[in-house]
């Protein structure tokens, strides 16, 4: 049976706000649903985990797509190989931290502090979206970073930090597509080759943008994602 429905994870804000224009570039007549979690409640991987199972469950042919922050929760649910799972697409995604070493360390060690500290215009573009970036993708990704409680960014970013579901990769049955954001600043290429180390097959496509790639090139990517989506079994 074809796939009729597309469940979208968001990244670390959490909100889903940031995805919309990359759902509404979805072509064709798939039903799409996007995951939110709430802003003001820490939850660890394994609680969002059984949140995003329970969309699973009971759903027709689908795919599951995941934003960096939320990659790591993708593939466990794709590991425990849900009834009419049929592909994964991870974005900007990792198997494990995406940090290493010393600074592994040190971001887990100021995590408090750092998310404490409102995200500057200069920062935004720097890592997230790009120097090019128009002023309302800028503002309205401060908006939405800003309405997490920094306990919450704070321990998302911990999750991040000692994260590992290269076990789960292994296990996962149904075709898989990752799309990379060729000037990411936040997931390096490591993050791609570590996956490709435990799954050769992944299809990977590189597009021209920063962290933030479903934002920047909504358009672009949505019809990547939907080729891929199309020819699955």
């Amino acid at each position: 049976m074809p796939v009729e429905r597309m469940i979208i994870l968001p990244g670390m804000d959490g909100s889903g706000e940031l995805l919309l224009e990359f759902m509404q570039a979805l072509p064709g007549p798939l039903r799409k649903a996007i995951s939110t979690y709430v802003p003001d409640v820490v939850l660890s991987y394994e609680q969002l985990t059984t949140m995003v199972r329970s969309l699973c469950e009971d759903s027709p042919p689908f795919a599951l797509m995941a934003e960096s922050f939320s990659t790591p929760l993708a593939i466990r649910i794709a590991a425990e190989r849900p009834a009419n799972l049929r592909g994964l697409i991870l974005c900007a995604g990792f198997a494990s931290s995406p940090a290493q070493g010393i600074k592994r360390r040190l971001a887990s060690a100021l995590a408090p502090l750092l998310m404490r500290v409102p995200l500057t215009e200069r920062s935004i573009r720097s890592r997230l979206v790009g120097q090019d970036a128009p002023a309302a993708l800028v503002s309205t990704v401060r908006e939405m970073i800003a309405s997490v409680k920094p306990a919450v960014l704070s321990a998302r970013l911990r999750e991040v930090l000692a994260c590992d579901v290269r076990a789960d990769l292994r296990r996962i049955a149904v075709p898989m597509l990752y799309l990379r954001a060729r000037h990411d600043r936040l997931v390096r290429p490591r993050c791609l080759s570590e996956i490709r180390r435990i799954r050769p097959e992944i299809r990977a496509v590189t597009v021209d943008g920063p962290h933030l790639l479903l934002q920047r090139e909504p358009q672009k990517t949505a019809q990547i994602v939907a080729d891929f989506v199309a020819r699955l079994p």
